[in-house]
């Protein structure tokens, strides 16, 4: 495993599968690691958007895995959860994340500095669904 990959979370949940589907999920759980960096040193802005691209990568993995084709260049959480048959209450953590792709990175739209949109409660609650999120991912990877 390369180097990018250290957390003791992230190595545990390594598993074998075809090249772009690894690409993928590598990504996803570099993008989980960041996210927690992030919080560390209190950018929750970016947390949230890191815990987004973590989800919609390890579901974009999952999507290749089971359907065998790519997930097109998506960014829709609720889509992708749903082509993958993500059960109902995962659904609903989807669409607490789904608009941080979109509101962290634009002020026109957040109407606001996205920056101060978020703080260490929503931060948290982001990485608890991220993680939440991957675990049910990695176990529907192992099928």
């Amino acid at each position: 495993m390369k180097k990018c990959l250290k957390g003791s979370f992230l190595k545990s949940i390594v598993i074998k599968m075809r090249e772009e589907v690894e690409l993928w999920w590598k990504q996803a759980l570099k993008d989980l690691e960041a996210a927690e960096k992030n919080f560390k040193i209190k950018e929750y802005f970016v947390t949230a958007f890191l815990c987004h691209q973590s989800i919609e990568k390890a579901l974009k993995a999952l999507h290749i895995h089971k359907l065998k084709s790519s997930p097109s260049t998506t960014h829709s959480l609720i889509y992708l959860g749903k082509s993958v048959g993500i059960p109902k209450e995962y659904e609903t953590l989807l669409r607490k994340i789904q608009p941080d792709f979109v509101v962290r990175r634009y002020p026109d739209i957040a109407q606001s500095l996205p920056c101060e949109l978020y703080d260490e409660e929503i931060a948290k609650e982001r990485i608890m669904i991220a993680k939440k999120v991957i675990e049910w991912v990695k176990k529907e990877l192992k099928r």
